[in-house]
């Protein structure tokens, strides 16, 4: 039986959680995201910078007010650009150019599923055509879609998620009715988001000019996103099974097999030189030529939940994008309640600021759905979610092991004190 444990937090319940995924004995392959030929971007970020969350934002170099107590902040963390942000509240902790325009690469499809993830069932299938795996860029990262053969809404989004699928990106961006209208659809999102930073021009991340972002913006998509619940569960996700290619025998009998992908992020899954990251829970990775290596991170320990984003670290080691994030969390945790705020993540401009606290939000204590930029499916995300159609995620695996986690209904919080963040959900040790 799940131990529960409730508290609240300026009046409003909701349920939150995070995931603790499980470190795999065999270390996934890494995808490669699509590179390009496209120059590097300047080294120095620009002296004006956008202002959206607090003015220091705005500010070259690294901002950061440390408290007594406070631990100081990790030397050896090169990225260019970073950010660490408390995920309920929206307080931002610490930053080093947050809104540096820079490639975002593959991170950029948090925005992607967050803007189509509440268009489609999941259980809706898609026969595949030739124009929908067009213009796909040389070098993409791919999960073995295949024309002519027959997806589930479902199987797209694993292959997003775990594989950074250019594929299975322009399947559904086909099915939004095409990349171009895609494209407008994503730029308006994060518009609304007040993602003001972000210019999109491609809906995978490949490496296109004029396409920015930044670590402020990805960390507002990735916020934006987790209030979802399918959103939730396909980024946690360590493995699943994704439908190969249909063949038939000599007698003519046809049979369709399927073949294991593994999650990117090597904080969720742990690799030769770095292991899984005790409370992560997503979200997305990238890597390409003009980007470098960009991912955004959200974990929790001890009823805090932090999100990181990190980009283009100029050290050019084994994983090290994942390595820094790693010790800008470690030094959220223990700075959290020890630092001023620098800015904040602000609401979406669509999102309802009218619920205070003390009043009850959409869905109510039950973390059912909630006002805002919610949206998505109302499904539970439970340990054995998937297991028909061979996806695994963190509750499987766990369960596999023996066991040793159990599902923690979460304590309650607010976002920007009035957009709530629903059921994010908490597996512990």
């Amino acid at each position: 039986m799940p131990v529960i444990k409730k508290t609240i937090k300026r009046s409003l319940l909701v349920t939150s959680a995070t995931l603790l995924s499980l470190s795999l004995t065999a270390a996934p392959v890494l995808a490669a995201d699509e590179p390009s030929p496209s120059p590097t971007p300047s080294a120095t970020p620009p002296a004006d910078m956008s202002t959206v969350g607090g003015a220091r934002l705005g500010l070259p170099g690294t901002q950061a007010d440390l408290g007594s107590g406070a631990p100081v902040l990790p030397k050896d963390v090169t990225a260019r650009s970073w950010i660490v942000t408390d995920a309920e509240s929206g307080a931002v902790l610490a930053a080093h150019n947050a809104h540096w325009r820079l490639p975002p690469a593959s991170t950029l499809k948090m925005l992607f599923a967050d803007t189509l993830l509440p268009k489609f069932p999941r259980t809706e299938r898609h026969k595949v055509a030739v124009t929908d795996l067009a213009d796909i860029g040389e070098g993409s990262s791919l999960v073995g879609i295949k024309e002519d053969e027959t997806y589930t809404v479902h199987d797209l989004w694993l292959g997003v998620f775990l594989r950074s699928g250019n594929d299975a990106v322009h399947v559904l961006s086909a099915m939004n009715g095409g990349v171009a209208q895609t494209v407008k659809d994503m730029q308006a999102h994060a518009d609304d988001l007040q993602a003001l930073d972000t210019h999109v021009v491609s809906p995978d991340g490949y490496d296109q000019k004029g396409q920015v972002s930044s670590a402020y913006d990805l960390t507002l998509f990735a916020r934006s996103g987790l209030q979802k619940k399918d959103f939730r569960e396909y980024c946690s996700t360590v493995r699943a099974k994704f439908p190969g290619e249909t063949k038939k025998d000599k007698k003519g009998k046809t049979s369709r097999e399927s073949f294991e992908i593994q999650n990117t992020n090597r904080l969720l899954t742990g690799d030769s030189d770095i292991s899984t990251y005790q409370g992560i829970a997503g979200v997305k990775n990238g890597n390409t030529t003009n980007a470098g290596a960009t991912f955004t991170g959200v974990a929790e320990r001890n009823g805090k939940v932090l999100l990181v984003t990190v980009m283009n670290p100029e050290k050019h080691e084994h994983n090290e994008v994942y390595k820094e994030a790693a010790q800008l969390l470690d030094w959220g945790f223990k700075a959290a309640d020890k630092v001023t705020p620098v800015g904040e993540l602000v609401p979406p401009r669509s999102a309802d600021t009218s619920t205070q606290a003390g009043s009850t939000p959409s869905g109510g204590p039950s973390g059912g759905p909630s006002s805002g930029t919610g949206g998505g499916s109302t499904a539970p995300v439970a340990a054995s979610a998937g297991a028909k159609d061979g996806s695994s995620g963190v509750g499987i695996a766990l369960a596999v092991a023996g066991g040793l986690l159990v599902l923690l209904a979460g304590s309650a919080f607010l976002v920007n004190r009035r957009w709530p963040l629903p059921d994010l959900m908490r597996r512990r040790r």
